[in-house]
């Protein structure tokens, strides 16, 4: 149970570790937060002999800790979000809304680690299955269609500071809105304003007037480079090279649209 302490799962032991961030995760604070606003089950082993822990905590508070039979891994069993909070749940939206939140976050999770089987349901209903063998063209099309996926350019540049890896539709392939824009920086989905706009200008006449293209894109650079620590969402980040980054998506999405037959036949 030690787990659902607060800062218990930290990886900062001291200053100069928030700027070499390698984890999704980093101030220990997910599990003790999710704890003490729902009830929570988990079930983890890490040995092959079937055997395992049990912990169920209900609004913070330590209800269940014994030995249990469970398969190498972790189950964790959310229920009840917000039951001991009803100030907080009042404010919940109507379950067509909330399920499109947790959707669209949960696709931009297998799009970032198509290397993770993912599945989403919702009573019952499939909304999205993942086969988690890398393959991130796979993952699109399990996204947004098999059509969509036809419809993408590999992409791959690099230079002494960044890597790019990802694909980009043609511009004959749109959308109505910049949604199908996934940033994904060292394996985390953020929100760039920046990136999406020299996603936008590498396009430049390409597209129709309001329309989008749509693009999964991995940035891959030193830890030193991105500060994660901006925002508590962490989806916002700061690059210390963004005059050099901004350019760099730019020209290489640019190249590769310009090498491909954009007159239809």
């Amino acid at each position: 149970s030690t787990a659902f302490y607060r800062h218990a799962t930290s990886k900062i032991e001291n200053s100069r570790d928030l700027f070499n961030i390698t984890s999704l995760g980093f101030r220990g604070e997910a599990l003790p937060s999710i704890a003490a606003v729902a009830k929570v089950e988990l079930v983890t082993s890490s040995a092959d002999n079937g055997l395992g822990r049990r912990i169920v905590i209900e609004g913070g508070r330590l209800v269940t800790e014994e030995d249990t039979a469970a398969p190498k891994g972790t189950d964790l069993t959310v229920r009840e979000l917000f039951y001991n909070t009803p100030a907080r749940l009042k404010y919940m939206k109507t379950i067509q809304t909330e399920l499109g939140h947790i959707s669209d976050y949960m696709y931009r999770i297998a799009l970032s680690h198509p290397g993770i089987a993912i599945t989403l349901r919702h009573n019952g209903n499939v909304l999205l299955q993942t086969v988690g063998n890398g393959d991130l063209l796979q993952v699109v099309a399990a996204i947004y269609g098999r059509q969509a996926a036809k419809a993408l350019l590999p992409i791959h540049a690099e230079n002494l500071d960044f890597t790019i890896d990802g694909y980009v539709s043609r511009p004959d392939w749109t959308r109505s809105n910049r949604n199908g824009i996934s940033i994904i920086v060292n394996g985390r989905y953020i929100r760039s304003y920046g990136l999406n706009q020299a996603i936008q200008r590498a396009y430049h006449t390409l597209l129709p007037i309001n329309r989008y293209p749509l693009a999964v894109l991995e940035v891959k650079m030193h830890p030193s480079l991105v500060d994660v620590n901006v925002h508590p969402a962490k989806l916002e980040v700061r690059f210390s090279k963004e005059q050099e980054l901004f350019p760099f998506v730019e020209s290489s999405i640019h190249q590769v649209l310009r090498q491909e037959v954009l007159i239809p036949q």
